[in-house]
């Protein structure tokens, strides 16, 4: 394998670079998001976090379909809408609560397809859409749904919290399959119980109330290495990270592995001595988690494979999103 090519394939990886965007947006509201003094994080995590007292804070995110997928197959776009968002309430070690969404389309049949493949997903995950908007006459397709959660206050895993010399595990549901119209899809949960893959949401939220965790994010468009990266800039830290030590299922070459979004995958940092417990509770849901490499002070992320060592983003210099999470 060339690790050069390989590190140039995720550096330019679109998953990545459409993320160099957000930054300048949120930066705009940089005076503003906590104008109502309840907000809990600033911008950079999965979900934001507002105190609602009783030692809770509500969670709140929201995820946009993107329009390829939107256009090559709605229905899987409608179950996606819900998976995304749940996933995004998993990686704070929340409990998903319930859904909206704007659905943009012009066409009853394109609408029914978007809808029959949202109630698949609340069925499989469990998680309610309890409304939404309708714009039936637009001249575009596209869909967009946010979601809430609660988590305890002390329970809260955010992307801000990894410290030098804590390890990186990454946790992957091996159990999948490409999709046939999507190959960066790994399909892990549409031929799983709906038992299973709450199972697995419900283990994040065990690794958060037993604090097991420094930080953690679910793996997104971005990837497994763009997705480390974005933990990374959030705690301004860096981590070198041995490729063959991260979990893949060996039907699907490193190139495209290290950009799916899977059905159920995480980036996670711990304490040493935490990894095993971590290990045993992800994988008792069929999550296989490995310790793959180490936090470090120097702002690198590097790939290390067979003697070779390459840095992928140097962050004194690169941008994902470029956001340091404060947490307040």
């Amino acid at each position: 394998m060339n690790l050069d090519t390989l590190v140039n394939s995720i550096k330019t990886y679109e998953g990545i670079t459409r993320k160099n965007f957000i930054k300048g947006a949120t930066k705009i509201l940089d005076d503003t998001y906590n104008i109502a003094g309840r907000t809990a994080l600033g911008f950079g995590d999965d979900a934001s976090a507002i105190d609602i007292g009783n030692d809770k804070y509500l969670l709140m995110a929201a995820d946009g379909m993107w329009g390829q997928l939107m256009e090559g197959n709605p229905q899987w776009a409608g179950y996606c809408s819900v998976l995304v968002n749940v996933n995004d309430i998993a990686a704070m070690g929340g409990i998903p609560m319930g859904m909206t969404n704007v659905i943009s389309v012009n066409d009853p049949e394109l609408c029914n397809e978007i809808m029959i493949g949202i109630k698949e997903g609340v069925k499989k995950f469990g998680v309610p859409m309890v409304g939404g908007h309708l714009h039936p006459d637009t001249p575009y397709l596209a869909l967009d749904v946010s979601i809430t959660g609660i988590v305890g206050k002390e329970d809260v895993i955010t992307s801000a919290g990894a410290e030098v010399g804590d390890v990186v595990l990454v946790a992957m549901d091996l159990d999948g399959q490409q999709h046939p119209d999507f190959k960066l899809n790994w399909d892990t949960t549409t031929h799983k119980t709906a038992e299973l893959v709450q199972a697995q949401i419900m283990a994040m939220n065990e690794l958060g109330k037993k604090h097991l965790l420094t930080a953690g994010k679910d793996v997104s468009n971005p990837g497994i290495i763009g997705t480390l990266g974005m933990l990374l800039e959030a705690s301004e830290v860096g981590a070198t990270i041995e490729l063959g030590k991260i979990p893949r299922n060996s039907t699907v070459d490193w190139e495209e592995w290290l950009k799916v979004y899977p059905g159920s995958g995480f980036v996670l940092t711990a304490k040493e001595e935490n990894a095993e417990e971590c290990i045993k509770i992800l994988e008792k849901v069929n999550i296989t988690t490995q310790v793959a490499g180490r936090i470090i002070e120097e702002k690198l992320l590097n790939l290390t494979h067979q003697g070779q060592e390459r840095t992928v983003f140097d962050f004194n210099k690169d941008m994902i999103i470029g956001i340091k999470e404060e947490i307040l």
